[in-house]
Order: structure tokens, then C-alpha cells, then sequence
């Protein structure tokens, strides 16, 4: 068996994590896999704003790529401690980092790796979190078609 649990620093994505970690210990897991999805919409809008006529410097552009470097640092970090947390319990694991829209990158990603399971929180860290409660989680329930998916709350 396969699983494929979906992190984003989020109290929800911890619980699919503790949630993945019994799953994998009771049931002879073979391996985890654990995606960080990041939306790259910022680089785009960066190379927007540093279009003619965009009203922004190139030292202020510069500045905000060496933001979103660190940001993307510190969005490895969680891969990097949800890989440790599953090497504590004896569970081999596999981190996989993507940019892309998470809905269709975790589908993808789980019908190219041939996972069983996908675990997900209910809710993410999106700043919209309360309009678009679980989102996420619901399209990749509409969207995944042969694997099975475990929605944690």
C-alpha cells in the first residue's frame, strides 16, 4: 500500500500526518509520500509588476524574489520535519515539493506515483480559508479517479 498525505504547515495537515503515521503502522504500509504544493501565481505576478509601466523597481523586485525564496525555504522545512516525524515511527517516506495548482498537482501526482490513499486535511492554510472551507480536499474528492481519499479533520 501506498499514501500520498498532502502537508502545508497547517494544525489540519498535522492531523492528516498523525492520521497517515497509524494507517502506515497498521496496515504494512509500503511508503509514504508527502507533497508540499505551492502556487507559483507570486512569480507570475512579480514578472507582471516588473513589466513596463509597473510602477515597481528592479531593487524592489529584487527584494520581493528573495522573499519568496525564503518563503519557499521555509515550506521545505515542513516537508523536511514531516519526513523525520515519519522516520521516528519506523515508516519510510518520500517528499515530493511541486508548484502548481494543488487540487490538480496532488490528483496528478497520485495517479503518476499509483498511491492507494490520499490523506488531506479538511482545511489548509489559504487566506480565504473561511470562504473556501476545504477546497482543496473537496476537489481532489471530485477530481482523483482510482484511489481512495481520506479527508481529516
Amino acid at each position: 500500500m501506498r499514501i500520498l498525505v498532502c502537508v502545508d504547515g497547517s494544525e489540519h495537515s498535522q492531523k492528516a500526518l498523525e492520521m497517515a503515521a497509524k494507517i502506515g503502522v497498521g496496515c504494512n504500509v509500503e511508503e509514504v509520500l508527502i507533497i508540499y504544493v505551492y502556487d507559483s501565481m507570486s512569480d507570475t505576478y512579480l514578472s507582471f509588476l516588473g513589466d513596463e509601466g509597473g510602477g515597481i523597481t528592479e531593487e524592489q523586485m529584487e527584494h520581493m524574489r528573495k522573499a519568496m525564496e525564503m518563503a519557499k525555504k521555509d515550506k521545505k522545512k515542513i516537508l523536511t520535519k514531516a519526513s523525520d516525524f515519519f522516520k521516528k515511527k519506523g515508516i519510510m517516506s518520500h517528499t515530493i515539493f511541486k508548484e502548481g495548482h494543488p487540487s490538480h498537482t496532488i490528483v496528478n501526482v497520485a495517479h503518476g506515483e499509483k498511491v492507494d490513499m490520499i490523506v488531506i486535511g479538511s482545511r489548509g492554510l489559504s487566506g480565504f480559508k473561511k470562504v473556501f472551507l476545504g477546497s482543496v480536499s473537496n476537489a481532489v474528492v471530485q477530481e482523483v479517479k482510482d484511489c481512495s481519499v481520506l479527508i481529516v479533520k
